[in-house]
């Protein structure tokens, strides 16, 4: 029984700086380790606080797994663990490896099943002990265990389109290397650190691949060649307390050198009839939920700490109503499920199998957790998958996750005619309830009282759950406070005078010239004339506004845009014009040699109006720098829609996300917003542009993501009303990327207007938006008061349009 607390309580918070950082474990020493360890198995629950707490500052609310399909390639080994019933000795008319066949007919039953992951686990080098194996290599055209795991993932990945991870057991560099070019991530169970488990008739006996020193040169060497590791410790299977503090120190010290384990499993013994340790006795659970709370506080904190749920005591009972066992891994600090899969079953615990994923779920989020589904490829490893994976690997992995590195599991995208996905929206109506993170309630409390901080504005662009509900809550009660429940619709026309372009712009399907793919369409230039006929056209109709934005046209100079304004203004005095991006300002002023202040009041003098916000993008640098490298950068950018309020010109403000970018970018973009707001007050609407992604060059090329999730889109609107309240009175939601659904869940989290009728709207559809063109004032009506509000038409400046649209 434990008497002093006191120094229990010491040693726990004396994990602190081992667990907060990969670079410096500090903190406990290998003794203090065991004998926190040793207080801990012998009363888990104050280990287990805190490692809850250290979870929680981790991942929130959030619970990962990965949807995965389970390819046995061999169940011969070289080795002989005590307790091991998948592999087996070569069988009288069975093959010793599954044919490229059976691989691809498995892989592909696992990617109907909506899976992401296939889990290659096969004995280890079978070849070495066995001629039946040897031989049916040879048969297939390889040399090595290794070579034919390499072809199968191949096939795996180029014909399913699922991601292999493979656990193939000890590996040299060369091994690690080979595989790396065809899987997204790899693994081997360190298990025990105790060469005694080596002795005759242990758990490790005449298994020669079980060598602790083995093992661990192969985390090493997987560290060195930056291959996104997992690996784990099985309990029970006669080591000591002592001894698992040493394995999960050694997991502790390969990561701190290289910062490639993405995992660690912590795995419990089960006892299986016909094997040796049949009869051994199973760790208790206590020892189970001791061993997780450690592994969390001894672990660096970017390691994530996961258990199996079908190996719990009662984990398989999936048809009881009560609480299922494993939910009290929750409590001990797990993050993640692992892999679990809805086709095939776990070949080496085939006894205990699988939760359902319903199941799953329904347990998952009683503890006040959301299931979120990953990639074999960690959240942290997908965000940085340049570094850590191949570049066909990586291509993948970017069109697989959201902004967030968890895996995309709609096929919801912008501009596609698809329903919104059922999980997001049950988020964004408050039915998937889940605990809030502290700061998340910090910052969202803050709301309407003083200005977000950057690092605020990220945290409320990461609302999941019951964090989503709030947050779109919040901000529809904002926009009521400040717009009622009108929403606003101006009639207005584009006029996209031409798709060439001398910029290469790398998310830009509308552009045609010597640097774009050339995808839809053919290039044209519209003159002066025709500018004129449309909007005159546009006038007849009863338009306000035309818009009028193009490419570059590579004999542009500002001139061509007085010439086009005058145009305009000549044809129709009274037609208010939006026009000319802060890029296409720029360049004016170049060609010309002038100023940017002299030429944007040339061009208020010649009838511009108002300036749209838009080759915004994302007004931050770093991504600028991928995406529109050519471009203006964000000051130059800032430059000139400062420059247009000073002289008397009013503008809006755009963002372009879901490509590259992420949350901390998002919030840096609102933050530039909201400082030109501040000091000139002339912004006049936020207008959220979802990337479109089927067109784009960027993903074309396998180098970005498909377009922001339909969760991420709403959280824009959402945190732009939260983030921009007092500075910028209108979101508007555009009906032409989200659709007519989408934008009224947008109407319904902060947004109050719907833009505008568009008549003949092109660049959204040269990038593969299947929206439409245009909507009448009706059908923009009739969308508004299907929610419940009261449609509003304004003109440009959000006054009465003096100008009415036809019937």
């Amino acid at each position: 029984m434990i008497t002093d607390y006191s120094h229990y309580t010491a040693l726990l918070d004396a994990t602190d700086a081992t667990s907060k950082t990969s670079k410096d474990s500090g903190g406990l020493g290998r003794e203090a380790a065991y004998e926190l360890a040793r207080l801990a198995t012998e009363e888990p629950e104050p280990a287990m606080r805190e490692a809850v707490a250290r979870r929680d500052r981790r991942s929130g609310q959030r619970v990962s797994y990965s949807r995965k399909v389970f390819i046995p390639l061999t169940k011969l080994c070289r080795d002989n663990c005590g307790y091991c019933t998948f592999a087996h000795p070569p069988k009288e008319g069975e093959r010793a490896f599954l044919t490229p066949e059976e691989v691809l007919e498995i892989a592909r039953s696992g990617a109907e099943a909506g899976c992401k992951e296939a889990l290659f686990t096969l004995g280890d080098k079978p070849e070495k002990r066995y001629p039946e194996a040897r031989r049916e290599l040879e048969e297939l055209g390889f040399g090595t265990t290794i070579e034919y795991l390499a072809h199968v993932c191949g096939l795996v990945l180029a014909e399913t389109g699922l991601l292999p991870h493979a656990n193939p057991g000890v590996l040299t560099a060369e091994d690690l290397r080979l595989l790396r070019g065809v899987s997204v991530s790899q693994g081997i169970m360190l298990e025990e650190m105790s060469g005694r488990l080596l002795g005759r008739d242990m758990a490790h006996w005449a298994s020669p691949d079980k060598t602790p020193e083995k093992r661990l040169e192969t985390l090493e060497a997987a560290g060195e060649n930056r291959v996104p590791f997992t690996t784990g410790i099985l309990i029970g299977i006669g080591e000591t307390i002592e001894e698992r503090v040493d394995t999960l120190l050694a997991i502790r010290d390969t990561h701190e050198r290289h910062g490639h384990i993405q995992e660690c499993i912590v795995q419990n013994f089960r006892a299986k009839a016909g094997t040796r340790m049949q009869d051994a006795p199973e760790p208790a659970e206590r020892e189970m939920l001791a061993t997780i709370a450690l592994a969390r506080l001894l672990l660096p904190e970017d390691v994530s700490v996961q258990a199996p749920p079908n190996l719990a005591e009662g984990g398989e009972a999936a048809d009881e109503p009560r609480e299922p066992r494993y939910t009290r891994y929750l409590d001990a600090g797990i993050d993640d499920w692992g892999g679990v899969s809805p086709v095939t079953p776990d070949h080496v615990n085939p006894e205990k199998p699988w939760p359902h994923l319903d199941e799953l779920e329904r347990a998952t989020e009683s503890k006040g957790f959301l299931l979120l589904e990953r990639l074999a490829l960690h959240p942290v490893y997908s965000l940085d998958a340049g570094r850590w994976v191949d570049g066909e690997i990586e291509s993948r992995v970017l069109a697989g996750t959201d902004s967030e590195g968890y895996a995309r599991t709609e096929s919801w995208a912008p501009g596609e005619a698809e329903d919104q996905p059922r999980h997001s929206v049950a988020e964004i109506r408050g039915e998937r309830p889940s605990k809030l993170r502290p700061e998340f309630s910090s910052a969202l409390g803050a709301a309407g009282e003083r200005d977000l901080t950057v690092e605020e504005i990220e945290t409320l662009f990461t609302a999941r759950g019951s964090e989503l509900y709030e947050l779109c809550s919040v901000a529809d009660g904002l926009r009521r406070e400040v717009n009622g429940d009108e929403v606003t619709y101006v009639v207005n026309r584009n006029i996209n005078y031409t798709n060439q372009c001398y910029f290469g712009c790398r998310f830009c399907a509308f552009s045609r010239g010597p640097k774009s793919l050339n995808l839809r369409g053919e290039p044209y230039l519209l003159d002066n004339e025709e500018v004129a006929r449309r909007a005159r056209e546009a006038w007849e109709r009863g338009a306000t506004e035309v818009t009028m934005v193009g490419g570059i046209h590579g004999k542009f100079t500002g001139q061509s845009y007085l010439d086009y304004l005058r145009a305009v203004k000549e044809e129709v005095p009274g037609m208010h014009v939006h026009a000319f991006t802060p890029l296409e300002v720029w360049q004016g002023a170049t060609t010309l040699g002038v100023s940017l202040e002299d030429y944007l009041a040339e061009l208020r003098d010649a009838g511009l109006a108002t300036l749209p916000g838009t080759a915004a993008e994302i007004l931050d640098d770093p991504i600028r720098r991928i995406i529109c490298p050519e471009k203006i950068n964000t000051e130059q950018w800032s430059r000139v829609i400062r420059t247009a309020h000073t002289v008397g010109m009013r503008t809006t403000s755009t963002i372009m996300f879901g490509h590259v970018d992420g949350p901390l970018n998002w919030a840096r973009h609102l933050d530039v917003l909201r400082d030109i707001q501040k000091d000139t007050g002339g912004i006049t609407e936020f207008v959220p542009l979802p990337f479109v992604h089927m067109g784009a060059p960027l993903y074309l090329q396998g180098q970005s993501r498909k377009g922001p999730t339909f969760a991420e889109t709403v959280k824009m609107h959402a945190v732009s009303r939260v983030a921009l309240h007092g500075y910028i009175d209108n979101i508007q939601a555009s009906w032409v990327k989200i659709g007519v659904e989408g934008s009224q869940i947008c109407l319904e989290s902060g947004a109050n207007d719907l833009g505008g009728t568009l008549m003949n709207e092109t660049i959204s559809r040269s990038a593969g938006a299947s929206h439409g063109q245009e909507m009448t004032p009706g059908e923009l009506e009739g969308v508004i008061r299907h929610i419940g509000r009261t449609p509003r038409l304004r003109n440009t400046l959000y006054g009465e349009p003096e100008h009415a649209p036809s019937p």
